[in-house]
């Protein structure tokens, strides 16, 4: 396992009270392979990857876990320490590239300064690693891209600078937080493909972000599944998308359009996520289950093996 989360607890301490974010989950990435953690906006995905990199500020604070990488616990290393890990052990790539981008620099500048920060190289060997990596992530003239600005760029395009700023140090693990929600579908296909073959051509280990489960289908070897601060179920795409277990993962599939079958109208999930401060210890699904019954309310489920590394957490299946 290249990547190891275990009982990571990210808290909120505000006047309103304990908002608890990330609340006890443990998954593992292992070398090579795309991991998806999937659920609705608020169930903690964003705030699993800015805890993995320690970027959490107050008034938030990771308060129990560990974070395994390559053998060490993240959540011990001092700031200094972290500062070497990001970007070039994991790198992050985010969902809208504009607010990621500086827009008074060019494409080939903040490439070039990414690079000479983090490898004792020359300038001149900077660029030309800058353009070797606008080429691999299969950008049109790179030269012309290292020399525009991110305003000059389509949306598909600036996503690829940004796929290539995080490669720019030949990181061992990529968290995507949602990089192709703002993208038409065919630019979104285009930079899923992109990121399966650098997993293949690189070994590259992914943490891919997302609410949507087609995104899911396109890219993923194993799925985490997101609500409220919990992982509900983790398994392997395949069985997850042919036998979901879990009542909010099966919800969650139901609400897809098939294309097979004409509908007029999609089956919804009822109520929303819970807010992250009105958390009880109960099943965080209650409310919004279609099997729920008073059992639900006697505690948290336990964790329920089904393969290796398989899992769900549900008291009534």
């Amino acid at each position: 396992m290249i990547l190891e989360v275990k009982n990571l607890k990210t808290y909120f301490y505000t006047e309103k009270g304990v908002g608890k974010a990330v609340d006890d989950i443990s998954f593992t990435l292992k070398k090579g392979e795309i991991l998806s953690i999937v659920g609705e906006s608020g169930s903690g995905k964003t705030m699993t990857a800015y805890s993995i990199l320690k970027l959490i500020g107050y008034p938030g604070k990771i308060i129990s876990g560990k974070i395994i990488f390559d053998g060490k616990d993240l959540i011990k290393l001092t700031d200094k320490e972290m500062r070497k890990i990001r970007g070039n052990d994991i790198s992050m790539i985010f969902q809208d590239p504009m607010n990621s981008l500086n827009p008074v620099f060019t494409v080939g500048y903040q490439l070039v300064e990414t690079i000479l920060t983090h490898k004792n190289i020359s300038k001149r060997d900077a660029k030309k690693l800058s353009l070797e990596l606008l080429e691999k992530v299969v950008l049109p003239n790179p030269y012309k891209v290292f020399d525009s600005y991110p305003h000059q760029l389509s949306g598909g395009m600036r996503q690829r600078v940004m796929i290539a700023l995080a490669l720019s140090c030949s990181p061992k693990v990529l968290i995507a937080d949602e990089p192709t929600t703002a993208l038409d579908v065919s630019i979104q296909k285009e930079i899923l493909k992109l990121l399966v073959k650098l997993k293949d051509d690189e070994g590259l280990s992914i943490l891919f972000i997302t609410h949507d489960f087609r995104v899911v289908q396109e890219i993923a070897d194993s799925v985490a599944v997101m609500y409220a601060g919990k992982i509900l179920e983790k398994r392997k795409k395949e069985n997850i998308l042919n036998n979901p277990l879990h009542p909010y993962t099966k919800a969650l599939l139901q609400s897809l359009p098939k294309l097979d079958k004409k509908t007029d109208s999609l089956p919804v999930i009822p109520g929303n996520v819970p807010d992250i401060f009105s958390f009880d210890d109960n099943c965080r699904f209650y409310n919004r289950c279609s099997i729920a019954n008073e059992k639900c309310l006697k505690g948290y489920p336990e964790k329920v093996p089904v393969n290796e590394n398989e899992y769900f957490f549900c008291i009534n299946i």
